[in-house]
């Protein structure tokens, strides 16, 4: 198909416009950085290669977000049906495996999204066996990160590091897929266990009684108790920080997806119904849901693509049609205000697809820039509002 080819509707022509200058700055950063890798966020709105680290050169292959290329690049080939794109997709599961197989940057609960997005679709939709092998190991990998008795996957750093130890972040509920479908895969339940373990603690712990989300929780390691509730990307520890709750709106709705639990459903609708009463006007959310219309603080485009997608995910999941409804028209605002007012049209100031989203505002960085992340979910939003029957790859 191509990206005209869109469900009939009073935003198809808009949908379609965006999507084409979404592909057009695809194009040319397929150009730029081929099957090296950019950096987390732009630089005064460009993003450079990746800088150089932990012995790696620049534009090489470390970080949580370097899969969100390949992601996009397969999410061009949705939307275009072009065989381009499933070719520099492709060519980056070579990297991914080495990646993996030689332990480079392996430390991070955020194997989900790296694994999930290179190698996970390749190897569900061409049967890459290298792909294949290399999400597997990636999941055997995460496994190590699961702590007894708590039954959480600890989200950043050494096993061993005294700050980090017991600590999981609600980011780590779109890591769980790749756990689910390497149980599906190998038929070893195992992986499957694991991660519906790890979501059932989140949705008891990380959820607070008032529908808003902390960034991070701790257990004791030792005796599995639950301890206390923190921040490190939003406002404060008993604030709510707004990629986080887009977070929840989306990673408790696909493991309810893989698990059925009707607790993992209604923690969803709960995430959703908190993020959606705080929005501003223009339906896109500041970095914190503590903040709105007239606080001058920065607004985070990011959480705006995820909870797009999310609501999409959980309206799918629902039975009730008008409720299902509400949460589709509330994501078909969110994605029109970030088309019409936070896209990059596809022209030469910028290489990002949508700007003026935060990655770390308390540590100042990434803020009222363009993200990776930000781009990726756009982009599935995009393919969600025009692709029927679109296939999602969590």
């Amino acid at each position: 198909m191509t990206a005209t080819d869109v469900r009939p509707g009073p935003d198809a022509e808009a949908m379609a416009a965006a999507v084409a200058a979404a592909i057009r700055t695809l194009d040319a950063n397929i150009d730029s950085f081929a099957d090296r890798y950019p950096a987390d966020t732009t630089v005064d709105n460009r993003y450079p290669l990746r800088p150089p680290t932990a012995g790696q050169p620049s534009g090489a292959n470390v970080g949580w977000t370097t899969s969100f290329w390949p992601g996009m690049l397969w999410l061009a080939h949705d939307l275009t049906g072009d065989d381009r794109y499933q070719r520099a997709a492709m060519s980056h599961v070579r990297s991914f495996a080495t990646r993996v197989a030689r332990g480079i940057d392996l430390d991070t609960h955020d194997l989900g999204f790296l694994y999930t997005l290179s190698c996970v679709i390749p190897a569900r939709r061409t049967g890459d066996p290298r792909a294949r092998a290399a999400a597997l190991a990636a999941a055997d990998h995460l496994m190590t990160r699961v702590l007894e008795p708590a039954g959480i996957i600890q989200a950043w750093g050494d096993l061993d590091d005294p700050r980090q130890r017991g600590r999981t972040i609600i980011d780590s509920l779109m890591n769980t897929p790749l756990l689910f479908w390497a149980s599906q895969t190998t038929g070893d339940g195992r992986y499957a266990s694991a991660a519906r373990r790890h979501s059932a603690q989140l949705r008891r712990h990380i959820l607070r009684p008032d529908g808003t989300t902390f960034h991070t929780f701790y257990w004791d390691p030792e005796t599995g108790a639950a301890l206390r509730g923190e921040t490190e990307q939003g406002h404060a520890d008993h604030s709510c920080w707004a990629r986080g709750q887009a977070w929840g709106i989306y990673g408790f709705s696909l493991n309810h997806r893989y698990t059925g639990e009707s607790g993992l459903l209604a923690a969803a609708r709960t995430c959703a119904d908190r993020f959606l009463a705080r929005l501003p006007a223009d339906h896109v959310a500041y970095w914190d849901l503590e903040f709105g219309d007239g606080s001058r603080q920065d607004r985070d485009s990011s959480a705006a693509a995820i909870a797009a997608c999310g609501l999409v995910e959980l309206a799918d999941n629902l039975t009730d049609a008008d409720v299902a409804h509400r949460y589709r028209s509330a994501a078909g605002r969110i994605l029109r205000s970030l088309a019409d007012g936070y896209a990059t049209d596809g022209g030469p100031a910028s290489n990002a697809l949508i700007l003026h989203g935060v990655y770390d505002k308390p540590k100042g960085i990434g803020v009222d820039e363009g993200n990776l992340w930000g781009d990726y979910f756009y982009l599935e939003a995009l393919t969600r509002a025009t692709t029927p029957d679109w296939t999602s790859p969590w």
